[in-house]
């Protein structure tokens, strides 16, 4: 998208107030001397004076043509989860510690402001899923993940049982501590942790990866991006979550039954010209050392 295709930007911030403070002016002087509209979320205007343009993140990302994220990978999750029925580029800008999917260093956020501007960037579109929880088959909460959705046990050491139906065939039951339904942009969280394989971000595909399964049998499963999932379990008196990006968490009832497909609007995330994925993950993940 060309310079003059961005009229008014947002900035969503994590509420560190120093650092936020430090850097959110600055950049809002350098957006407004471009010509450009700036909004920002009520974390940033708590480290400014001004006031009139502070706004919820669901609002914010309703009104602006471009979003700049300052903080840390954490940041970027809730962000996405803020967007509704829009595919705003998003630029994440790293102000925190491992920064793999917010890969683009604060010493090198202008630059970056200028390729974007000039329309020399690339944009990643991501897919997200969409977790629907249905009670005695009326659907009582729609959530949407950027990495994945998890369904865990809460505090007693038990296993819970869980069903797996895809597209509508029985696939298989899971003695497990829980079960993750992850995006190729999250098989490289928790899913990676729990076994599960990298998956490069432009494969339409899912992956279903068990957590401490009970059986050696069990494997991580890729299924195509299109599928319909329908999770059912047995909870034997644990309390059962369904967590979404490791940030929001819905205790589940013995009955509920949750679905899960792509969501229909993916994150565009705004990536430098020169940085490739490959490259993030040897220098993030330390991939392929030795």
């Amino acid at each position: 998208m060309p310079s003059h295709m961005y009229r008014t930007v947002g900035i969503v911030s994590r509420p560190r107030l120093d650092e936020i403070a430090a850097v959110a002016p600055k950049l809002i002087e350098w957006l407004e001397s471009r010509g450009l509209a700036v909004l920002y979320d009520k974390e940033t205007g708590a480290c400014l004076a001004g006031v009139g343009r502070e706004c919820s993140r669901e609002d914010l990302t309703a009104r602006v043509d471009l979003v700049i994220v300052l903080g840390g990978d954490g940041t970027l999750l809730a962000t996405a989860r803020a967007f509704r029925d829009t595919t705003v580029p998003v630029l994440p800008i790293n102000l925190g510690g491992l920064g793999f999917l917010t890969s683009v260093k604060l010493d090198e956020m202008y630059a970056i402001l200028e390729e974007v501007l000039q329309g020399r960037n690339r944009v990643s579109e991501r897919s997200m899923l969409e977790a629907k929880i249905w009670r005695a088959g009326v659907e009582v909460a729609c959530h949407r993940a950027l990495n994945d959705a998890v369904l865990n046990k809460g505090a007693l050491a038990r296993i819970i049982d869980l069903d797996l139906v895809l597209n509508g065939e029985f696939v298989t039951s899971y003695k497990a501590d829980g079960l993750i339904i992850s995006t190729p942009t999250g098989s490289t969280a928790y899913s990676l942790a729990a076994g599960g394989p990298i998956v490069y971000p432009k494969v339409p595909a899912f992956v279903v990866t068990p957590i401490c399964p009970h059986t050696l049998t069990n494997r991580p499963l890729v299924i195509p991006e299109t599928s319909k999932l329908e999770i059912t379990f047995r909870s034997n008196d644990n309390q059962v979550y369904l967590t979404l990006d490791g940030q929001v968490g819905v205790e589940l009832q013995p009955d509920d039954r949750i679905t899960m497909t792509k969501s229909a609007y993916p994150l565009r995330l705004v990536r430098p010209a020169r940085k490739t994925y490959f490259e993030i993950l040897r220098n993030k993940l330390k991939w392929g050392e030795r």
